[in-house]
C-alpha cells in the first residue's frame, strides 16, 4: 500500500508539461492515478460575487458529458482545485463543502457523516492562494486527498466518492457553469 501511495505521489508531481490555462492558472491535461493515466475531461471556475475562488479540472479514464454516469462509476477519476483567491479560508471551505454534501445527497448525509468529517479535516490547517487540492479516486483505495502534492488522507467508500463528486456534478451542483465546464460542455 505504501508503494502505491508513493507511486501516486510521484505521479502527481510528474505531471505532463501540457496544460490548459484557467483563471490564470495551469490545469494539466493528464494526471496519473495508480498506474492509470487520467485525461482532463473539462475545466471550470468557481466564482462568487464576481470573484474567482478556484479553477477546477475533472479527470477521467474516458471522456464523458454524462454527470450521473460519472458520479455513479466505480472507476479511477480525479478532481483538481487550484485556489485562486486569498479570501478563501479553511472555515469558508468547510462551510461550502458541508453545504455541497447536503445538496449532493439531497440532505441525506447521515450514512457518510464520518467520512465527510474526515474529508473536511483536510482544510483545518488553512488554505492559501495557489494551494492545489487533488481528490483522486481509485476503486482499490478510495479518495486520496492531496494538498500541494502531499497526501493528506485517504477516505474509503464508493458512496462517499459519489457524494464528493456530486458536489460539482449533481443536479444541484455548486455552480451550473462550473459543472458544464467540467463536463466539457462549454
Amino acid at each position: 500500500m505504501k508503494r502505491i501511495v508513493s507511486l501516486l505521489c510521484i505521479s502527481l508531481l510528474s505531471i505532463s508539461a501540457m496544460a490548459v490555462e484557467v483563471a490564470g492558472v495551469q490545469i494539466p491535461e493528464k494526471l496519473a492515478a495508480q498506474q492509470q493515466s487520467l485525461s482532463l475531461n473539462g475545466t471550470g471556475v468557481r466564482s462568487k460575487f464576481f470573484m474567482d475562488i478556484y479553477a477546477a479540472g475533472l479527470y477521467l479514464t474516458e471522456a464523458s458529458k454524462e454527470a450521473k454516469t460519472i458520479i455513479a462509476q466505480d472507476k479511477a477519476m480525479a478532481l483538481r482545485l487550484h485556489i485562486t483567491s486569498g479570501l478563501l479560508s479553511g472555515e469558508k471551505m468547510e462551510t461550502a463543502t458541508r453545504e455541497g454534501f447536503e445538496k449532493s445527497t439531497q440532505g441525506n448525509t447521515a450514512p457518510i457523516q464520518g467520512t465527510i468529517d474526515a474529508f473536511i479535516a483536510n482544510f483545518k490547517d488553512g488554505i492559501q492562494e495557489n494551494d492545489v487540492f487533488d481528490f483522486v479516486y481509485s476503486p482499490e483505495s478510495g479518495v486520496n486527498v492531496f494538498k500541494n502534492g502531499a497526501l493528506k488522507s485517504t477516505i474509503k467508500g464508493l458512496e462517499f466518492k459519489q457524494a464528493l463528486f456530486g458536489i460539482w456534478l449533481s443536479e444541484d451542483a455548486v455552480q451550473d457553469d462550473l459543472k458544464d465546464g467540467l463536463l466539457g460542455s462549454l
